[in-house]
């Protein structure tokens, strides 16, 4: 099994930053893919950011130029680096991490329990 747990997370106004960290522990295979997701009241979840071991990132458009996902692999650490945030980030992010499980043979896909994140004036 693999363990996420998620820190970071909390109240700033608009234009602030904060930077959320995702560190996993337990039975971790190469390669994987670790990533952000958030989900806002009465909203669908979402996409932020994805970034693989071998350094292959993703952002969803809306936080493209703001935002910037970064893993230590020696730690299987994932960040998420928020800037110039804005009321329409507010959500919890959750944390993700997927491999293909002991020589590619299965698929495993973990989630954190979530972090909230606020953006108000």
């Amino acid at each position: 099994q693999v363990q996420l747990v998620e820190s970071g997370g909390g109240l700033v106004q608009p234009g602030g930053s904060l930077r959320l960290t995702c560190a996993a522990s337990g039975v971790i295979f190469s390669p994987n893919t670790m990533g952000w997701y958030r989900q806002a009241p009465g909203k669908q979840r979402e996409m932020v950011a994805t970034a693989t071991s071998g350094g292959t990132t993703k952002y969803a458009d809306s936080v493209k130029g703001r935002f910037t996902i970064s893993r230590d692999n020696a730690k299987n650490t994932v960040y998420l680096q928020m800037n110039s945030l804005k009321p329409e980030d507010t959500a919890v992010y959750y944390c993700n991490y997927i491999d293909s499980g002991a020589y590619g043979f299965g698929y495993r896909n973990y989630w954190g329990q979530g972090t909230q994140v606020t953006v108000s004036s």
